[in-house]
């Protein structure tokens, strides 16, 4: 079975997904720890309920982003994680922790990748006035949601939309996708060689 460790920095509804999708004996995955850079967020509540170990690291507690990275890292090791997977994780990932787990971290994204990167996918597809949105699983590099994509949910912009309504309705497909990737990846379903993906089977 392979261990999953989340980073997370929010109320943790993808920290909650993960770990209800990948419960049951028959799982080839497990999340088996939580990390988060914001104490008192409400994720760490949902990991204290699943019985998850979790630990609060802030960065202001560290001399440098590299020092803080380092306890990341430290804390994963620990419990022993082969898949990290963000989740709602506020921070870009720096080089020490590519080289801790190469090929090894999973994101998810508020929109169809490459389009709409960063912050606010919801908002900007409102902006931009597409008719089609929806959310991005991806292995993560060094850029800012630029990682090879693994899966990817459609979801339509409906006419009276607002960011949160259209956010809901892109979480909705988040939640159900992610855990499903996950699986993918720790089956083997899921292959990664340089940027190049390949699935021997779909993800629905």
């Amino acid at each position: 079975m392979m261990k999953v460790g989340v980073l997370a920095s929010g109320s943790g509804s993808n920290f909650q997904a993960l770990v209800d999708g990948l419960s049951g004996a028959s799982s080839p995955a497990r999340v088996v720890v939580l990390v988060c850079d914001v104490p008192g967020a409400k994720v760490l509540e949902r990991a204290r309920a699943a019985s998850v170990p979790a630990v609060a690291l802030a960065p202001k507690a560290f001399a440098s982003r590299e020092a803080h990275e380092e306890a990341v890292v430290k804390a994963l090791r620990e419990h022993g994680v082969e898949l990290v997977c963000l989740a709602g994780y506020l921070r870009l990932v720096g080089a020490r922790f590519l080289e801790a787990f190469p090929g090894k971290i999973l994101n998810v994204h508020p929109a169809l990748l490459p389009s709409f990167k960063g912050l606010h996918g919801a908002r900007q597809a409102l902006e931009a006035g597409v008719r089609v949105t929806g959310c991005t699983v991806h292995f993560v590099d060094a850029g800012m949601d630029t990682g090879p994509i693994v899966a990817q949910a459609a979801v339509p912009v409906l006419p009276g939309d607002d960011e949160a309504s259209l956010s809901a309705r892109i979480q909705i497909e988040e939640h159900r996708l992610y855990p499903r990737v996950v699986r993918a990846v720790a089956d083997g379903t899921v292959k990664l060689s340089g940027r190049a993906v390949t699935l021997s089977e779909p993800i629905a």
